[in-house]
């Protein structure tokens, strides 16, 4: 009777502490969470107030007056539309051939015996350590002298192509590693193709790498504003990376206007996130596991 005492105080004691710890953990999460939301907030915050309220000392946190009207200003000199279809008509095409591209390199690096296979690996993961400046201006030259394709949105979509970087087909390499050869031995006995292999088994079972590298892709894509900025230079084919840009001028800026088409040109990505945060969690946190 006394050793079950002793058993049942030392599980409830236990239990508290890991009740503890769990609360500890979530408060810490929570704190990191509010930082990393509170620049959205801001944003939302300030393109709801006036610009004399945003300019006061100390600020305050919660406008005293939600003017919703800086939305409707904004959309007066920011066409939203036409730069949103202009965005995602670079978006949709440029994540479509690199996660398509990623998959078919990825297998080809997991699952098949070609020669040189260590040394075109080797040379892919070199490409890694290049920093993209350096090929900026050669790209450049391409794009525009050689290929004619200067204001135009062919060079921001070409280069997919290529799996849209090498870390996007070592993602797919990682995660088709983790399914047994045995599914595909099986699946050629009964006739089937590597083709059908590969989008009949291999394709749903990395579910999770390929919503990862989608949503990388998006990121990259929509955040990189230096190659936008390079090759589009006719207004009606702007991004809403360089359209941001016409709020600032010589005169002066209206930071609620501007700050008002900025969180529109968020509010999309971060639709886009809550739709897929959970496949990306997951894939993140599953590469390179083996089952």
């Amino acid at each position: 009777m006394v050793n079950t005492a002793v058993k049942a105080s030392s599980m409830s004691g236990r239990r508290k502490r890991e009740n503890l710890h769990n609360w500890l953990a979530t408060f810490v999460v929570l704190i990191f969470a509010m930082l990393v939301l509170l620049p959205i907030w801001w944003i939302f915050r300030s393109s709801l107030m006036s610009v004399g309220a945003l300019n006061a000392y100390p600020p305050s946190f919660i406008p005293h007056e939600w003017l919703w009207a800086n939305y409707s200003k904004a959309l007066e000199t920011f066409e939203y539309w036409r730069y949103f279809v202009n965005t995602f008509s670079i978006i949709i095409p440029a994540v479509l051939f690199g996660t398509v591209t990623a998959i078919f390199c990825g297998y080809s690096f997991a699952r098949l015996r070609f020669r040189g296979k260590k040394l075109f690996f080797s040379i892919c993961v070199s490409t890694i350590l290049l920093p993209g400046m350096v090929t900026l201006i050669p790209l450049y030259i391409v794009w525009t002298k050689f290929l004619g394709l200067g204001d135009t949105y062919w060079p921001l979509i070409l280069p997919f192509l290529t799996g849209g970087g090498f870390f996007n087909i070592f993602l797919i390499k990682q995660f088709i590693m983790t399914i047994p050869r045995d599914l595909d031995e099986a699946a050629s006995i009964d006739g089937a193709g590597r083709m059908r292999i590969l989008w009949t088994i291999i394709v749903p079972a990395i579910k999770p790498a390929i919503v990862v590298v989608a949503m990388m892709l998006f990121i990259q894509i929509w955040n990189d504003m230096l190659q936008q900025i390079i090759y589009i230079n006719s207004m009606s084919k702007f991004t809403f990376a360089i359209a941001l840009t016409n709020f600032t001028g010589s005169f002066g800026t209206n930071w609620p206007v501007a700050l008002a088409a900025t969180f529109m040109t968020i509010a999309p990505g971060i639709i886009i996130y809550i739709f897929g945060q959970k496949s990306f969690v997951e894939g993140i946190v599953l590469t390179g596991m083996k089952n």
